[in-house]
């Protein structure tokens, strides 16, 4: 499985960005998405899963944030809206080779480059 992450950029306080994964492999379907982020000196935090039983959210994003999938484009979508400094970070997404949809980063086995946000006040 290869992932690649796009939609990051530099944003305004405020405004709404969309982040885009696209996945390589056949049961791209059957597996859960998820997308993290990592701010400079930080942990790397989980922001959003889905998988065709469901999705959840972290808390700190929870209707901030919106996770999508297009099984047909072998794509999931980060839509994040308000933004602010905080979410200055660079933004991974990965693959969880099960339908469970999970905040535990150690059981994802893939993981994309990661796509830079920005975030000016």
């Amino acid at each position: 499985v290869q992932l690649q992450a796009s939609g990051g950029g530099l944003v305004q306080a405020g405004e709404s960005l969309r982040l885009s994964c696209a996945a390589s492999g056949r049961f791209f379907r059957h597996y859960s998405m998820g997308w993290f982020r990592q701010a400079p000196g930080k942990e790397r935090e989980f922001l959003a899963a889905i998988s065709r039983r469901g999705d959840t959210y972290a808390d700190s994003v929870k209707g901030r944030v919106t996770i999508s999938r297009d099984n047909a484009e072998n794509t999931v979508y980060l839509q994040m809206d308000s933004l602010s400094p905080e979410d200055t970070a660079v933004y991974y997404c990965a693959v969880r080779t099960s339908d469970i949809v999970t905040s535990r980063r150690e059981l994802y086995s893939y993981w994309g480059r990661g796509t830079l946000v920005t975030v000016s006040s």
